[in-house]
């Protein structure tokens, strides 16, 4: 078993997120973060992209969530993020932290933090 950790940190997207109506008429700015535990079997020495885990299809499912369309809680689509992360069978344990930096000018940015392992089953 090769474990390792894989991060994106800060990563903007626009969204349509939000419960009250001016959030729902306006898309805001997210930041994502991920951390993710992975065992991609690397050798320590093919230096091939196939033998190791992609960011790239961590940032794709940050974006294809994101862009499904509206949620109205960041924790929803924070557990959709980690669950379509979860999904590569490489992938053991995913942290989500998403941060809303516009909502209160007092704050750099306020959000939520989870942490999913894989088989973690979530019922909505």
């Amino acid at each position: 078993m090769s474990e390792r950790s894989i991060f994106i940190r800060g990563l903007e997207l626009i969204a349509s997120v939000g419960v009250y109506e001016h959030e729902k008429r306006y898309e805001q700015r997210l930041v994502v973060s991920l951390l993710l535990t992975v065992d991609d079997h690397y050798d320590g020495v093919s230096d091939r992209l196939e033998h190791v885990y992609d960011y790239d299809a961590a940032i794709a499912a940050v974006k294809t969530t994101v862009a499904e369309g509206h949620v109205h809680l960041i924790e929803t689509l924070a557990e959709r993020i980690a669950a379509r992360c979860l999904e590569d069978t490489r992938v053991l344990k995913a942290r989500v932290r998403i941060e809303k930096p516009d909502v209160l000018p007092a704050c750099k940015g306020i959000g939520i933090e989870i942490e999913r392992p894989a088989g973690a089953s979530r019922q909505g």
